[in-house]
Order: C-alpha cells, then sequence, then structure tokens
C-alpha cells in the first residue's frame, strides 16, 4: 500500500498521489473516488512492546511445521 504525507494548499489539506498509483488505478485528475485512511503512527507506538516476551522461536516454527504437515 503506497504513503503519502498530508500537506496543505491554501485552507485545505490534501494528499499527492503518485503517478505510478494513479495509473495503476486507472485514476483520472477530477474524478470522484472513495478512500479509507489510516496513521502509520498505530505501528511506532507497538514498537518495541515485545521486549519482555519470552517466546522460544524454534518451538513455534516446529509447532508451525507439525500443523502445516508435508506439502
Amino acid at each position: 500500500m503506497p504513503t503519502t504525507k498530508i500537506r496543505k494548499s491554501g485552507n485545505s489539506n490534501v494528499i499527492v498521489l503518485p503517478p505510478e498509483y494513479m495509473e495503476s488505478k486507472n485514476l483520472k485528475t477530477g474524478q470522484t473516488i472513495q478512500y479509507e485512511v489510516s496513521s502509520k503512527d498505530g505501528l511506532q507506538k507497538l514498537w518495541g512492546m515485545g521486549k519482555g516476551l519470552k517466546i522460544d522461536t524454534q518451538k513455534v516454527k516446529n509447532d508451525l511445521r507439525k500443523e502445516w504437515g508435508d506439502w
């Protein structure tokens, strides 16, 4: 998913879509679109929260392999 910054333009705020994204979605300037907004800040708040977890990664891998079986 592409990311962009919110910018000020006069009294409004705007987002800029890269031309490659516009092309890939077949969008044209002036076209009305629907969109969903999410903030990347939420992920930054989670960063480092698992430091205190004691997880045996090898055990997790082995358990997953048992569940997956032979591919």
